[in-house]
């Protein structure tokens, strides 16, 4: 194997790793020589990948970006929240995200609790998915308040019940959150699904 796919297989399998333990342990748990174990790495690998935890953090960041951005060019995106079902497929992605990556949203927000700069870092890439949004919510007449506002609002509704739901079926959270964001963007409901 050549050194640049051994370097490439040995990052993967400390991201890997680290998603694992984030998920049995937590982020603030887990130590640096716990990843490089769990890995079947050197404890000096981890160094030649990233710089600290954080770092990695960053880079599960980078793969949550890069899923939004499949899922924003997948075959049924709507763009228009004045379309129930626009607001529908970006609550079930939302849910769908959040709960393959559970042990990866829970880290970042440890993370962000405990550090300053990730905190910075954390909301520098809330703004960008946010800013993604902003034009879902051209058509939109009397928005509640401005459109980061707005967004920020959407966002905590998506958040929330993703965290605390989870003895609810996944088709009722998605109509109820659902619901719930359209009357909010909208001003009025929307007949029941057929």
């Amino acid at each position: 194997m050549k050194r640049a796919e051994q370097a490439v297989e040995t990052r993967a399998a400390l991201i890997e790793a680290a998603k694992r333990l984030f998920a049995a342990r937590g982020y603030l748990n887990t130590k640096i020589t716990d990843i490089t174990t769990e890995a079947g790495r050197a404890a000096g690998s981890f160094y030649r990948h990233f710089t600290s935890k954080e770092d990695l953090l960053k880079a599960l960041l980078d793969e949550l970006a890069a899923l939004g951005d499949t899922y924003a060019d997948a075959a049924g995106h709507k763009s228009d929240f004045t379309d129930p079902d626009a607001i529908r497929y970006h609550v079930a992605g939302y849910r769908r995200l959040h709960r393959e990556h559970a042990a990866t949203m829970l880290a970042l927000r440890q993370a962000a609790l405990v550090s300053e700069d990730f905190a910075r870092t954390l909301d520098r890439f809330r703004r960008g998915q946010l800013d993604d949004l902003a034009d879902h919510l051209a058509h939109v007449q009397n928005l509640p308040a401005s459109v980061e506002t707005t967004l920020t609002l959407v966002s905590a509704m998506l958040d929330a019940p993703a965290q605390l739901w989870s003895d609810t079926s996944e088709e009722e959270a998605v109509e109820v959150t659902t619901r719930f964001i359209y009357r909010a963007l909208n001003g009025t409901d929307y007949p029941p699904r057929a």
